[in-house]
Protein backbone atom coordinates (compact mmCIF):
# COMPACT_ATOMS: atom_id res chain seq x y z
CA UNK A 1 0.00 0.00 0.00
CA UNK A 2 1.53 3.19 -1.06
CA UNK A 3 1.38 6.50 1.46
CA UNK A 4 -1.16 8.18 -0.40
CA UNK A 5 -3.50 5.05 -1.13
CA UNK A 6 -6.55 4.49 1.58
CA UNK A 7 -7.34 1.05 2.62
CA UNK A 8 -5.55 -1.86 3.77
CA UNK A 9 -2.53 -3.72 2.16
CA UNK A 10 -4.24 -6.95 1.19
CA UNK A 11 -3.85 -10.96 2.66
CA UNK A 12 -0.42 -12.26 1.57
CA UNK A 13 1.69 -9.39 0.86
CA UNK A 14 5.22 -9.91 1.25
CA UNK A 15 5.67 -5.55 0.83
CA UNK A 16 8.76 -5.19 3.61
CA UNK A 17 7.56 -1.76 4.46
CA UNK A 18 4.56 -3.17 5.43
CA UNK A 19 6.47 -5.30 8.12
CA UNK A 20 8.63 -2.16 9.29
CA UNK A 21 5.36 -0.40 10.02
CA UNK A 22 3.74 -3.40 12.07
CA UNK A 23 6.96 -3.80 14.15
CA UNK A 24 6.92 -0.52 14.89
CA UNK A 25 3.21 0.38 15.61
CA UNK A 26 3.90 -3.36 17.56
CA UNK A 27 6.72 -1.44 19.73
CA UNK A 28 4.55 1.67 20.53
CA UNK A 29 1.30 -0.49 21.16
CA UNK A 30 3.73 -2.16 24.25
CA UNK A 31 5.33 0.94 25.60
CA UNK A 32 1.88 2.98 25.21
CA UNK A 33 0.50 -0.21 27.67
CA UNK A 34 3.28 -0.34 29.91
CA UNK A 35 2.90 3.33 30.51
CA UNK A 36 -0.67 2.74 31.29
CA UNK A 37 -0.36 0.56 33.59
CA UNK A 38 2.37 2.55 35.44
CA UNK A 39 0.08 5.83 35.35
CA UNK A 40 -2.73 3.46 37.13
CA UNK A 41 -1.16 1.77 39.08
CA UNK A 42 -1.95 -1.53 37.31
CA UNK A 43 2.06 -2.53 37.26
CA UNK A 44 2.69 -6.26 39.50
CA UNK A 45 3.74 -4.98 42.71
CA UNK A 46 6.55 -5.59 44.58
CA UNK A 47 7.47 -8.85 46.81
CA UNK A 48 6.14 -7.10 50.24
CA UNK A 49 8.51 -7.86 53.63
CA UNK A 50 6.17 -10.81 54.76
CA UNK A 51 6.78 -12.96 51.73
CA UNK A 52 10.68 -12.29 51.82
CA UNK A 53 10.53 -13.91 55.46
CA UNK A 54 8.08 -16.30 54.55
CA UNK A 55 10.71 -16.91 51.46
CA UNK A 56 13.74 -16.62 54.11
CA UNK A 57 11.71 -19.47 56.41
CA UNK A 58 11.49 -22.13 53.81
CA UNK A 59 14.97 -21.30 53.09
CA UNK A 60 16.41 -22.20 56.39
CA UNK A 61 14.01 -25.06 56.20
CA UNK A 62 15.53 -26.93 54.01
CA UNK A 63 19.39 -25.40 53.81
CA UNK A 64 19.80 -26.32 57.69
CA UNK A 65 19.03 -29.99 57.50
CA UNK A 66 20.23 -30.72 54.16
CA UNK A 67 23.39 -28.87 55.34
CA UNK A 68 23.80 -30.57 58.17
CA UNK A 69 23.21 -34.22 56.83
CA UNK A 70 25.65 -33.52 53.62
CA UNK A 71 28.56 -32.27 56.53
CA UNK A 72 27.76 -35.25 58.34
CA UNK A 73 27.82 -37.80 55.57
CA UNK A 74 31.24 -36.67 54.43
CA UNK A 75 32.53 -36.40 57.92
CA UNK A 76 31.01 -40.20 58.35
CA UNK A 77 33.15 -41.18 54.78
CA UNK A 78 35.80 -39.24 56.44
CA UNK A 79 35.98 -40.91 59.63
CA UNK A 80 34.54 -44.20 59.25
CA UNK A 81 31.75 -43.99 61.85
CA UNK A 82 29.24 -44.29 59.65
CA UNK A 83 25.73 -43.05 60.31
CA UNK A 84 26.38 -41.31 63.86
CA UNK A 85 28.18 -37.84 62.16
CA UNK A 86 25.63 -38.30 59.79
CA UNK A 87 23.00 -38.22 62.59
CA UNK A 88 24.19 -35.83 65.01
CA UNK A 89 25.23 -33.20 62.16
CA UNK A 90 21.58 -33.58 61.26
CA UNK A 91 19.75 -32.57 64.32
CA UNK A 92 22.42 -29.76 64.88
CA UNK A 93 21.15 -28.34 61.02
CA UNK A 94 17.70 -28.73 62.72
CA UNK A 95 18.31 -27.00 66.02
CA UNK A 96 20.14 -24.16 64.22
CA UNK A 97 17.24 -23.77 61.57
CA UNK A 98 14.79 -23.24 64.05
CA UNK A 99 17.26 -20.67 66.08
CA UNK A 100 17.70 -18.92 62.63
CA UNK A 101 13.96 -19.03 61.87
CA UNK A 102 12.86 -17.82 65.58
CA UNK A 103 15.09 -15.12 65.00
CA UNK A 104 13.36 -14.14 61.75
CA UNK A 105 9.91 -14.09 63.30
CA UNK A 106 11.67 -11.95 65.94
CA UNK A 107 11.77 -9.21 63.11
CA UNK A 108 8.52 -7.04 62.46
CA UNK A 109 7.31 -6.48 58.44
CA UNK A 110 7.07 -3.29 57.46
Amino acid sequence: MAANEPGQDPIGDTNPIRDVRLSELDARLKAAAGAEKARTGMAPPKPEKGYKQGSRVLTELIAGPAGGALLGWFMDRLFGTSPWLLLVMLFLGIIVAFRNIYQISQQRPE
